[in-house]
């Protein structure tokens, strides 16, 4: 087992400090080479806060009970907070190397809050990066050397680790955010090109490899309204157009935008327009005849 660690004062008692806003009290390294198992067990939790990066293998975590066992892999971040229940494992099997570093402070949550992990953060990916392990190995040789300021070197490290971490986690937001603008982009403007055949929107989530309620919940969002709904208005839309500007008959404006059944156009029409398209084309005749 290789292990490198430090203390603050070359204590290893937890404690709650609030006369600066951001403390490191402690950080280390472990990675499991021989030794089959390394267990931590605090049910009453700690005083100060602690970040946990497993930066290669896996690590077992038990959040807010013993039998609650979670899996978590490399390239993510752990978090815990004060007096919260602490109960993980390391295991040689699993090949684990960890990261970890304590800190108190008189504003560790807005500080927190401020570089993206929210108070109900646990568990977040940030992947793996040989920059978060420099950052953690930095701050190991600040606290062992002690040099003039140290305390302020240790502050200023640990926040440059949480702005990592913020970048990583809005990168990961952003990337997410692009791919679902993306396919929502390519939904409306299928559903555009395609709105008077029978879209099949089960179909269509399948193709893009979506589950259905996954794609129409999302789309929703995206659109402010359902994949049917959408269709529904951009049919409304171009048979309004056509009984303004032409002399289709109302069955040939139906089919020419998607209803083969002349009667459930009427019927359509009349709950998204409020007349049925024979009186709309009166009432537009009235004001604007054809030239």
């Amino acid at each position: 087992m290789y292990i490198n660690s430090a203390y603050l004062n070359n204590s290893r008692l937890d404690f709650k400090d609030k006369t600066k806003p951001l403390i490191v009290s402690s950080c280390g390294t472990y990675r499991l080479l021989t030794r089959p198992k390394m267990p931590t067990f605090r049910p009453r939790g700690r005083l100060d806060f602690q970040i946990i990066y497993v930066s290669s293998g896996i690590a077992h975590f038990h959040f807010d009970n013993a039998e609650n066992d979670t899996i978590v892999s490399a390239g993510n971040m752990v978090v815990y907070r004060p007096k919260e229940f602490q109960k993980y494992e390391y295991y040689a099997s699993d090949q684990t190397e960890v990261y970890w570093v304590h800190f108190t402070g008189g504003n560790v949550k807005n500080i927190l809050r401020k570089y993206g992990v929210k108070d109900d953060m646990r568990v977040f990916y940030v992947g793996t990066s040989l920059e978060f392990e420099r950052v953690f190995k930095r701050i190991i040789l600040e606290l062992q050397r002690c040099q003039a300021d140290y305390e302020e070197v240790l502050a200023v490290l640990l926040r440059y680790l949480l702005i990592l971490i913020h970048r990583r986690v809005t990168k990961q937001r952003v990337l997410k955010n692009e791919y679902l603008g993306n396919e929502m982009d390519l939904a409306a403007q299928y559903f555009n090109d395609y709105y008077n055949t029978d879209v099949n929107i089960e179909q269509y989530a399948a193709s893009r490899g979506m589950s259905v309620s996954w794609f129409i919940r999302n789309f929703k969002m995206y659109a402010g309204s359902t994949p049917m709904q959408y269709i529904v208005s951009i049919r409304m839309t171009n048979a309004q157009a056509l009984l303004e500007t032409t002399t289709y008959t109302v069955s040939e404006i139906g089919q020419i935008v998607g209803y083969g059944n002349p009667l459930y156009f009427s019927r359509i029409f009349r709950k998204q327009k409020g007349f049925s398209p024979s009186e709309y084309r009166k009432q537009v005749l009235q004001t604007h005849p054809y030239p």
